[in-house]
Order: structure tokens, then C-alpha cells, then sequence
């Protein structure tokens, strides 16, 4: 700040706007000095706070995720389950990397079938409120019947949502392809568990759907039960259009989608349905689960 100039005799104090928001005496009492005076006190408005919809928890935490969560709430991380070493090392990295991702949580893993411990032997060991997070890629009868009635078997326990439709589930599946080396005049078929609920195969549609959006083709959906087309028909019929284009064709392949989310029983069968190539499944043994499938478990978990 520059040196001021003299006051004249007599003028009243002479003063300038300091940057912390107050006001600097330059003279002050004979003998003093420059002294500070204190900026005007801000008057404080109280603004009305909406009152809340529902009922709110007697405890509660602020999340790093910006919701707010029951405090104590376990996440119980539920997967179908499998007899493959490989698909039981991948789903357990998920889990892990869910847990690594919220310390603050208890994530517990449960199975559905296949494997133990079973979803409701977890939740009877549990203190305090809970909520199920399904391992599952479409809502079917494990979604809607078994986890909603272990669910409604105890207190303070809630469902979330399967996994898909999601548009993080079709980012995965996009790289999965593009590691498996896709090319331009490929056709796609997308692999799909299959089920008797017509709510799943909705699901699994929307998601190849999805899928040929975001990779600029069509994309059809195969099952591997319960549901129709079957997936060697539909990788057959996705062959057969190929011979009709003929030349317009020249090295196009019939290339699947594993819409499974890690290796079992079902991806073997998805391996040899007679296609050129078969892309893994989103969870591949020995790689880091992908971020996107993390950030899904969470967001299922928030509601």
C-alpha cells in the first residue's frame, strides 16, 4: 500500500477499505498510530429449512457419496453363487473392492444359491438395520420373491434394485468387445442368463439395446435358458444374415457379449455357442474389478 498523503489540520480521520473487509485509521489518537475499526456487524437471516418427507432415522452420518444413511446400515452383497473357483475369486474381488471403496460400511457377501452362506444365515447375524444389495444382472425371481421375502423376514432391511439395465453395465460390455477384438463389419449377439420372468428378459433387451447404441450396431439379445431366441440361434441367424450380404459382408464375424458377470456354469456354455469370438465376462479373474461396478454396488446401496 502506498505511503497516504498528510491530513490537513483539523480534517477528521482519514480512511481506506482494507482487503480483510474492515477500515484503517490512518491517524488515529495523537501519539497512537493508524488504529483498525471493525467493519459493521452483517445481519443474519434465518431462512426456513422444508420440513422432511417421511420419516427421518433417530441416528444418522453424512455419506462421502452426498446421501445420508442410516448409521450402522450393512451392505449385504448378494450373488447368485457358482461352482467355479474362478467366477467365486472374481465376485469376491467386487466385494472386496466395494468394501475397500467404504470402510465405513459393514459389507458382508451372501449367495443366492450354489454357495454359502446364504442370504438369510447373514442377515440373522447381523445387528441393526441392513439393506441387499443383488449381485444380479436383471430382476428376476431371485430379485422380486427370494431376496424380498429374506428381506421382509427381518427388521430394519431393505432390498435395492439388480444391477441393470445400467448404462456402466453397457461401458463394461463395450470393452469387453473391443478386448476381444472387434471389428467394424462384426455382428453382435449379447449373452444373457435367461429367466422365466418377462420383467429379466425386458432387461436383458434394454441392455442390447443399449449396447448397440453405444457401439453403432444392432444388437441382439441370445439366451442361454428359459427364454427365446436361444443364444446358438441367435449367433446362427446372426451367421445366416451374414451369408445373405455376401460381399458386403467380406470378413465379418459373429462376435457375443457375456452379459454374465463372472466366469461359471453359464459362461462355458456362452463359450461354445458356435460364434467366431466370445467377449468375457465384466468380471474377469485376476484383473482389478472395473470402477463402474463398484461405483453401481454403491448407488444400489444409497437407494
Amino acid at each position: 500500500m502506498t505511503a497516504p498523503a498528510v491530513a490537513e489540520a483539523g480534517a477528521g480521520p482519514q480512511l481506506v477499505n482494507e482487503p480483510w473487509g474492515g477500515m484503517l485509521d490512518l491517524h488515529g489518537p495523537a501519539g497512537t498510530g493508524p488504529t483498525l475499526k471493525a467493519p459493521a456487524p452483517l445481519r443474519r437471516r434465518r431462512i426456513p429449512l422444508p420440513a422432511p418427507q417421511g420419516p427421518v432415522p433417530g441416528v444418522f452420518s453424512c455419506e462421502p457419496w452426498g446421501g445420508l444413511a442410516a448409521a450402522g446400515t450393512a451392505l449385504v452383497a448378494a450373488a447368485h453363487g457358482t461352482s467355479s473357483p474362478a467366477g467365486q475369486a472374481a465376485i469376491g474381488a467386487l466385494v472386496r473392492a466395494v468394501a475397500a471403496r467404504r470402510p465405513d460400511l459393514d459389507v458382508v457377501e451372501a449367495f443366492v444359491d450354489v454357495q454359502e452362506p446364504a442370504v438369510p444365515a447373514v442377515l440373522a447375524g447381523l445387528e441393526g438395520p441392513a439393506r441387499i444389495v443383488p449381485l444380479l444382472l436383471s430382476a428376476g425371481y431371485h430379485v422380486h420373491v427370494d431376496l424380498a421375502d429374506a428381506a421382509a423376514a427381518r427388521q430394519d432391511t431393505t432390498t435395492g434394485p439388480a444391477l441393470g439395465p445400467d448404462i456402466r453395465l453397457v461401458r463394461v460390455l463395450a470393452r469387453r468387445l473391443r478386448e476381444a477384438g472387434l471389428r467394424r463389419r462384426d455382428r453382435v449377439v449379447l449373452a444373457c442368463a435367461g429367466s422365466t420372468d418377462a420383467r429379466a428378459v425386458e432387461d436383458c433387451g434394454r441392455t442390447a439395446r443399449m449396447l448397440g447404441e453405444l457401439i453403432g450396431r444392432p444388437v441382439t439379445a441370445g439366451f442361454i435358458s428359459a427364454a427365446q431366441p436361444a443364444l446358438k440361434a441367435a449367433v446362427a441367424a446372426e451367421r445366416a444374415g451374414i451369408a445373405r450380404r455376401r460381399f458386403r459382408a467380406r470378413g465379418a464375424r459373429v462376435v457375443v457379449a457375456s452379459y454374465l458377470l463372472a466366469p461359471g456354469y453359464f459362461a462355458s456354455l456362452a463359450a461354445g455357442c458356435g460364434a467366431d469370438a466370445v467377449a468375457p465376462p465384466l468380471l474377469v479373474p485376476g484383473e482389478e474389478p472395473p470402477a463402474e461396478l463398484v461405483d453401481l454396488v454403491l448407488d444400489r446401496f444409497a437407494g
